[in-house]
């Protein structure tokens, strides 16, 4: 079993920052590439942000220059830094990972955490 989970979410004023945590545990070998895509209503889910397990990263147009990701490969765990929010940044944030395990290779999806920018 393999479980992603993230944190972090919550509501912020536009101009304002979050940080947002996504831990993987259960039987991991390794990560390979991880990211952060995120839903707003009525909309498709979408890429923001992805990482290499080397630290190489790749941002979606609306985001560069205000989000950061990273990750800490010794906790399983990636980062997503977001300032200067804007209220367009409102959606569910899910966190994707390539996860290798002893017998196999797949992607898994977190939960979601929501992010809200509202004055």
């Amino acid at each position: 079993q393999v479980q992603l989970v993230e944190s972090g979410g919550g509501l912020v004023q536009p101009g304002g920052s979050l940080r947002l945590s996504c831990g993987a545990s259960g039987s991991i070998f390794s990560i390979d590439d991880m990211g952060w895509y995120r839903q707003a209503p009525g909309k498709q889910r979408e890429l923001v942000a992805t990482i290499t397990s080397g630290g190489r990263t790749n941002y979606a147009d609306s985001v560069k220059g205000r989000f950061t990701i990273s990750r800490d490969n010794a906790k399983n765990t990636l980062y997503l830094q977001m300032n200067s929010l804007k209220s367009e940044d409102t959606a569910i944030y899910y966190c994707n990972a390539r996860i290798r395990r002893v017998v196999n290779s797949m992607y898994y999806w977190g939960q979601g955490t929501q992010v809200t920018v509202s004055s």
